[in-house]
Order: C-alpha cells, then structure tokens, then sequence
C-alpha cells in the first residue's frame, strides 16, 4: 500500500535541517540503514526545539519521545548530498504532540517521512505535563 507524502499544515513553521550521509551510515545493502532515520527525527526535532526555545525554558522543560513510525520511499545511497530534513508539529493533546518529519534527497525527493509523538515533562521531575498555551505559536508560521 503506498502511503501519502506528509504535507505540513498552513499554519505550521516547517523547520528545516541539513543533514549529512556518513559513512558509518551505511548498511550491508549499500544506503542509508533504517537506524539512521530514527536519529535523524530525534535530531530534527531538538534543533526546531533549540533555535526557538531560550536557555530557560530548555532548562525547564524537556521532552520524550514515546513513538516512531517511519515510511520509506526511496533509498539515500553513500554518495547523497544536499539531504534536509522538513520538520513541523501537529496539535498539542495535554502532554504530547506528533511531531512530523520528512526526509528530502538533494533534489527534493521524499526518501523517507515519520512521526514522532513527544511529550513535554518537567525537566527536574520527568513528570509529563501540558504543553503551556504560550508555547503553541511559537511553531507557528513565521
């Protein structure tokens, strides 16, 4: 079953973060290995969290990342440049939000997109706790 590409809402920032094919990323099968991925979300999720979230506040909170699903398109080979991940969350439920992730070969071309659900907790206790409404329109289209 072929699964549609994700396309950010119109009212969501789509941050966006370059990414380098290492060696060491490469599997048996001569591409990127599925491991990869899943550090790349995590990776594209903190860096949209760090360039719009001040010292203090990452010092208070902190989040959790509780589920991955990714789908593969098509395979990011040894030699791949120009590779970006597009980032964007979706709505807020209490503690958690889906985070959305797509990555782009040099060309534009989904090779691989997933979801990731997050959930803020204090950064002292590890309690989960509603996102704060002041937040929100900080993902907001700028």
């Amino acid at each position: 079953m072929a699964r549609a590409v994700l396309e950010p809402r119109a009212d969501r920032e789509v941050f966006v973060v370059p990414l380098e094919v290492r060696p060491e990323h490469i599997d048996d099968n001569g591409h990127v290995n599925n491991v990869v991925y899943v550090g790349w979300l995590q990776d594209a999720g903190t860096a949209h969290w760090n360039a719009r979230f001040d010292e203090d506040t990452r010092a208070r909170w902190s989040w959790v990342g509780t589920r991955h699903e990714i789908d593969y398109f098509r395979p990011l080979m040894p030699d791949s440049v120009g590779v970006v991940a597009r980032t964007w969350v979706g709505d807020p439920h209490g503690p958690r939000f889906n985070r959305y992730v797509r990555i782009e070969d040099g060309e534009g071309r989904v090779c691989a997109q997933g979801v990731t659900e997050w959930v803020l907790v204090d950064a002292t206790t590890m309690r989960p706790h509603r996102i704060p409404a002041d937040m929100l329109p900080t993902f907001e289209r700028r």
